[in-house]
């Protein structure tokens, strides 16, 4: 990346930025102390992060093999990890042994938000010393890349959005949520690279921000800003996890390219599959075409559900609201009528206009039912019909 004089462009790390003072420390030492005085007090935790948090979009799926338990994202990202193994050996290509060996290094390893140990992450920056756990990480301010060789990146070093001093606003929209929200990059607020006008909350983007004990009203020393209060709105949004690679793109300008560089450079997981809405036939319902004929009066010896590929019997559909059908016959359609209104779509005008069959003619629509009635009643009721019709269609024969 090339430097730009600080005189145009400007980073997201302001001086004096406040950020949340989480009670992390406190959470880690109560789970760690639970665990020595009680064994397996605690349901299947994290054996990095020592935590028993299961919410997939934040901490990735939660990986069990007997007494081996990890978190995903965790797995990712410690610093000691290889792929060793295909895809699915061990934990995502990650060998049992090679977890082993992990844990008892990262016992070693202090972490710098809560002080417990344990710490398998490291900062990717230079002659950075920092380690933390993947949780505590997330709530400090760190960053993950979920691509190449997964780095991570303490708040001291992490990457940074440039936007020019012209191009930021005091105060600004969320274009998922839509609420406010400071219009200068941060690491809660994003921009698009592209058209440099859709702002974001970094929640409303990813996944639901872990709530701090003090937003639940559990811990003490609140943050002196609301600037990283998590709303209600990005508590359930997750635009990127929903949409995944195939479909994650910026919700104003819909560039994909150069918005989903510049997210998975800012810590941005976009999960490489089908979109969600996409997936175990979540919309199925909505590719079922319309099949059973709509006519006052269907002709058909099969029914209304039954129809043919071709000839009288072709079923068609409304061309503008694809909900109704007719039979060519049933609406008295020659061959060369490929289109078909229904009479909600058509209104006075069209039904009017509509070509009606000449007086006389037997292919109208009630001379044909009362003839359908009566065969059906001389074949022995095989198939009786009305004898009487109490409505009249509205394409049968007009008065004179």
């Amino acid at each position: 990346m090339t430097r730009h004089s600080r005189t145009v462009l400007v980073s997201y790390q302001e001086q004096g930025e406040s950020r949340p003072q989480t009670n992390a420390p406190e959470m880690n030492r109560q789970a760690l102390k639970l665990k020595e005085e009680g064994g397996n007090k605690l349901p299947c935790e994290c054996g990095l992060c020592h935590r028993a948090d299961s919410d997939p979009d934040t901490y990735g799926q939660k990986c069990q093999w007997g007494k081996l338990c990890v978190h995903e994202n965790c797995l990712y990202h410690a610093s000691g990890l290889i792929q060793r193994g295909k895809d699915e050996e061990g934990f995502y290509g990650f060998l049992y042994p090679d977890i082993r060996q992990e844990l008892k290094r990262a016992v070693r390893k202090t972490c710098c938000v809560c002080g417990c140990k344990g710490a398998s992450i490291a900062c990717q920056g230079s002659k950075c010393t920092k380690n933390f756990h993947f949780p505590c990480g997330s709530e400090r301010g760190c960053i993950y890349q979920f691509f190449g060789e997964f780095k991570s990146f303490c708040w001291t070093h992490r990457p940074v959005q440039r936007v020019r001093r012209w191009q930021q606003q005091a105060e600004t929209i969320c274009v998922v949520c839509l609420e406010s929200m400071p219009g200068k990059p941060s690491y809660s607020a994003l921009v698009c690279p592209a058209c440099k006008h859709a702002w974001f909350h970094r929640g409303c983007i990813q996944v639901r921000i872990p709530f701090p004990r003090w937003f639940l009203g559990v811990g003490q020393n609140p943050p002196a800003t609301k600037a990283f209060e998590p709303t209600h709105a990005q508590a359930a949004a997750g635009h990127a996890l929903r949409a995944a690679l195939y479909h994650f793109r910026c919700p104003r300008c819909r560039d994909m390219g150069t918005f989903q560089r510049e997210m998975f450079r800012m810590g941005i997981k976009i999960p490489d599959r089908d979109a969600a809405w996409e997936e175990d036939g979540a919309f199925s319902d909505q590719y079922h075409r319309h099949s059973s004929c709509d006519a006052g009066c269907c002709l058909y010896v099969g029914g209304r559900e039954q129809s043919a590929e071709d000839g009288p019997w072709q079923l068609l559909l409304c061309t503008s609201c694809g909900s109704q059908g007719t039979h060519r016959r049933c609406s008295s359609l020659g061959a060369s009528a490929g289109t078909w209104e229904c009479e909600d779509c058509a209104g006075p005008a069209g039904a009017a206009s509509r070509q009606l069959p000449a007086p006389g003619s037997p292919a109208t629509s009630q001379a044909a039912c009362e003839a359908r009635g009566s065969s059906g009643a001389s074949a022995g009721g095989r198939r009786p019909g009305p004898t009487t019709l109490t409505s009249r269609s509205r394409l049968s024969r007009p008065r004179k």
